[in-house]
């Protein structure tokens, strides 16, 4: 297979599955079917990619054949390509989940053709090597998770719907006037180009940090960052949780990953500037998240401040910006890409089983579902980085990282963030599966055996993440490794440069 082809079919599979899928409006089995086939195709391609760019470097393809800087480019690097594997086994998850845990009627109406186009955005940041098609893949993402919040249409939904689609509008008018600003200043959209013209010396790079505060406010709300939040714990609770498992696990980490690849790229000269604000937002990320979760007693909304608080661990190691704390955010981000979207899953299975996600009602499940306690239980305590489970791994590197360079401060918030995430975690541990069954004046629910079935359906994919959980838990070192060749890569911004515009991939 071609190193062009093998660019383009992210994009191609999810685009040609949610056409067919339209073409085949309410036909749910051929949806079925469809999705199926993308998903695998797009699982197998991720493997591909990750598998070309260890043996030959990075990978460059130009749509059109229009030579670099002037076409669209479309790039692959270690980073991307961690990134986009995970993303693909998590779609996969996810669309194992929706087959018993979504209901009917919200399959008629277009969520296989909304998630796979929203898949299709997820392919597009991680591939694109310009900065205004990253906006508009951006946009694809914002447009497609708007319906999927709202399809359904609940009052709780709209209302969800409403506070998300205002503020990333807001913040998609920010990134839109960034990349005017790079574009004023520069001449060049190409973020290569615009790499090495920076990393030349140009002009008015006196400047960049106009165009950096534009980048850093629209991301950072994408991303959930301090002091712009409030929007993801209003939202990302009221849609079904097969969605809200997509967006909470990978889609607030999409950001994260492109403030990591611009920020390599192009404001790696302001980073004695923007170091000292960075670490503060990072740490003040990890404390609001973790203290709103620890607030909650609803399961869904303590998952929902979780995304915040871990993000901040994210930004920390982009703060310290050292190899060992690259590496760090790398490993964290496909950690917790992978355990997040494990733990909304299994409140969707909880849900599935007692119709509800508050704490006071819940109770006794080991009892009946001691293997579903036990994932929730590995799950839970990788989050909170109990040693030797994967949180810890990351959270290691990252405070390594810290001490070789005296950030001692933000160490002592992550580690304060640590056991207040433990502690909320135990308390969903107390409160949902181990404390009696509390006393419910109502009549309780008769499960079918259909139901029942359904739900042991559900343990699927739970388990098929819970397997990658124990991978980066026990086995870390490949994930680790990968990660440190991927930091040496956004680090040396040279290789990426010269493998866009000289078609030199060698690594």
């Amino acid at each position: 297979m071609s190193d062009h082809l093998l660019l383009i079919l992210p994009l191609l599979l999810p685009l040609l599955g949610a056409v067919m899928s339209v073409f085949l409006w309410q036909l749910i089995k051929w949806h079925i079917l469809i999705v199926a086939l993308a998903q695998a195709g797009w699982l197998f391609t991720a493997v591909v990619l990750l598998s070309r760019v260890m043996q030959h470097g990075i990978l460059t393809t130009q749509i059109g054949n229009w030579p670099a800087p002037y076409g669209i480019t479309l790039v692959v690097d270690f980073f991307s390509a961690l990134i986009f594997l995970t993303a693909s086994i998590i779609a996969l998850a996810v669309y194992l989940f929706s087959l018993a845990g979504l209901d009917r009627t919200r399959k008629k109406f277009g969520y296989y053709p909304l998630m796979l186009l929203l898949q299709m955005g997820v392919g597009g940041v991680c591939l694109t090597g310009d900065i205004f098609n990253l906006y508009v893949w951006f946009e694809l993402i914002l447009i497609c998770s708007f319906a999927l919040i709202s399809l359904g249409g609940k009052k709780a939904q709209l209302e969800g719907t409403l506070k998300y689609l205002t503020i990333n509008f807001i913040a998609s008018g920010l990134l839109l006037t960034g990349v005017g600003v790079i574009y004023s200043l520069f001449g060049s959209l190409n973020l290569a180009e615009l790499s090495l013209i920076i990393h030349e010396g140009h002009p008015n790079i006196h400047l960049l940090s106009v165009a950096g505060v534009f980048f850093l406010t629209g991301f950072g709300i994408k991303s959930a960052l301090f002091p712009l939040f409030f929007w993801l714990p209003a939202s990302y609770h009221t849609p079904p949780i097969a969605v809200s498992a997509f967006m909470g696990g990978l889609i607030s980490k999409i950001g994260i990953y492109t403030l990591v690849r611009i920020y390599t790229l192009l404001f790696m000269a302001d980073h004695a500037f923007n170091q000292p604000f960075l670490l503060v937002i990072s740490g003040l990320t990890m404390m609001v998240g973790v203290i709103g979760a620890a607030a909650q007693m609803d399961l869904r909304k303590i998952l929902s401040f979780h995304v915040i608080s871990q993000v901040g661990y994210m930004l920390m190691g982009l703060a310290i910006y050292t190899p060992l704390a690259i590496a760090g955010t790398i490993f964290f981000m496909i950690h917790n890409i992978v355990v997040k979207t494990n733990l909304f899953l299994i409140s969707g299975v909880v849900a599935q089983r007692h119709r509800t996600f508050s704490l006071y009602k819940l109770g006794a499940i080991y009892l009946k579902q001691p293997m579903l306690s036990l994932m929730f239980f590995i799950s839970a305590m990788a989050l909170a980085g109990l040693p030797p489970l994967s949180g810890f791994w990351g959270k290691l590197m990252l405070a390594m990282a810290g001490f070789q360079h005296g950030h001692y401060i933000i160490i002592g918030v992550s580690l304060c963030v640590s056991l207040v995430t433990l502690f909320s975690m135990t308390k969903i541990w107390n409160e949902v599966f181990w404390k009696p069954k509390p006393v419910i004046k109502k009549s309780p629910v008769e499960l079918s055996a259909e139901d029942l079935l359904r739900n042991k359906l559900l343990y699927l994919p739970v388990a098929f993440l819970l397997l990658f959980i124990i991978l980066f838990s026990f086995f870390p070192q490949p994930l680790i490794h990968m990660s440190e060749r991927s930091a040496d890569q956004l680090l040396h911004s040279e290789i990426y440069r010269n493998a866009v515009l000289k078609k030199d991939t060698a690594y």
